[in-house]
């Protein structure tokens, strides 16, 4: 099949962080099963002017590939709600959303954007649920998973360089996190944006796994509001199938059916506070054996059932065989002429970026402080626009496209 892959080639859109999970997983996958694949940057600013170009330019891209299938991981809403009917109504590919962060993002994006794709996968067993109770029949249930490409076996403890390590970005509750475990005499070697390490490659986050006796995982997504009652979100993350994967062994913060993928304590270990973090790091630095039948287990675990390449497998017959039942269509996905106008900033608009963006600017600084008008039109238009906030006329994306 040729597949045309929707996402950002790097993390988040920029550069500096190097490449993004998706590309760096899901096309050697694609591309192991056989598949032909083609990527459209979703989330590079700096190729299109505004939204309109962007949009404009994928819809340009679906005419002239004709791809058999089209896979997204739409973050915002960057890819319009009536480009997403355009191409379902006139090409007959199918489109495939993979969903991120779903445990706290379905209420705001998920159940908006699943109904007009054909299949949206998410990772979270609630919002799946909760997608069932809403009549959301083409939401499916998957998982994050490791790439078969980068399966290996663990090393046994004694020869590992990294006695406990841990890769991902320093944001949320994690630098108390390592601070905590120093402050009960385990060092942590940390790496990725925001640590003195800085990021890493793809490869690099594998290699320091297996070279580490214990990799560290936190499930924790931040505070989140059901209304106005905070909670903190906790998620099965890519990392939890990645560690195990490349060889190393895995200890991570709880998360919602976390059982149903690997048995803790034999495949996996747990915590759920520094006490019970540093304890366990201890233990298992201390039994080195005891370590490396974990790490073993789990890596078997990984390789029989939790690559990418067993999730995409059943994923595109799915999809192809919902894209079959909205019956045949020519590949005609042609832009519309008036899409620039529906993103145009009238004066009003101007004025009303201005008046968010000065006093948030004075409070948080130049960087953090337009990022921070975004948020509030956001917060504010999901709840009370709906699904407009992901269409052509949304608030967020015509006033803030550098900072979306």
């Amino acid at each position: 099949m040729k597949i045309l892959c929707v996402l950002g080639r790097h993390a988040y859109g920029d550069a500096a962080r190097g490449e993004g999970y998706e590309h760096a997983n899901f096309l050697p996958t694609l591309a192991a099963l056989g598949h032909e694949t083609h990527v459209f940057d979703s989330l590079d600013r700096t190729a299109y002017r505004d939204f309109a170009e962007l949009n404009k330019a994928l819809l340009s891209r679906v005419e002239a590939l004709r791809p058999d299938a089209i896979l997204c991981v739409l973050m915002h809403y960057e890819i319009w709600l009536e480009s997403l009917d355009m191409v379902r109504a006139r090409c007959p590919a199918p489109i495939i959303n993979w969903g991120t962060d779903d445990s706290w993002k379905y209420e705001q994006f998920a159940r908006f954007v699943a109904p007009h794709v054909d299949l949206y996968v998410t990772t979270s067993k609630s919002a799946f649920e909760q997608a069932s109770r809403e009549g959301l029949e083409n939401v499916v249930l998957s998982q994050w998973g490791a790439d078969g490409e980068g399966l290996a076996e663990p090393l046994p403890a004694r020869v590992c360089r990294y006695p406990v390590s841990f890769v991902g970005a320093a944001y949320g509750n994690r630098r108390k996190w390592i601070g905590a475990l120093a402050a009960r005499g385990v060092k942590v070697h940390c790496f990725g944006q925001g640590w003195p390490n800085g990021p890493v490659s793809t490869v690099d986050v594998r290699r320091i796994a297996r070279d580490s006796v214990v990799s560290l995982n936190f499930g924790d997504s931040g505070v989140h509001w059901r209304g106005l009652v905070p909670y903190r979100s906790r998620q099965i993350k890519a990392r939890i199938f990645e560690v195990p994967g490349s060889g190393g062994f895995l200890m991570t913060e709880p998360a919602e059916a976390l059982a149903d993928y690997f048995r803790i304590g034999e495949e996996i270990e747990v915590f759920g506070s520094p006490d019970e973090a540093a304890a366990k790091i201890q233990r298992y630095l201390a039994n080195p054996e005891l370590r490396d039948r974990v790490a073993g287990a789990g890596h078997e675990r990984t390789r029989r059932e939790h690559t990418y390449a067993q999730r995409f497998s059943l994923l595109l017959d799915e999809a192809v065989r919902r894209a079959g039942a909205r019956g045949p269509a020519a590949c005609v996905a042609s832009p519309s002429a008036d899409q620039a106008e529906h993103c145009a900033i009238p004066w009003w608009m101007r004025l009303l970026r201005a008046f968010l963006v000065v006093p948030s600017t004075a409070l948080f600084g130049s960087r953090r402080g337009p990022r921070a008008a975004r948020r509030v039109v956001f917060e504010l238009s999901w709840r009370v626009a709906g699904p407009h906030t992901y269409s052509a006329r949304g608030w967020p994306g015509r006033l803030f496209y550098r900072e979306s």
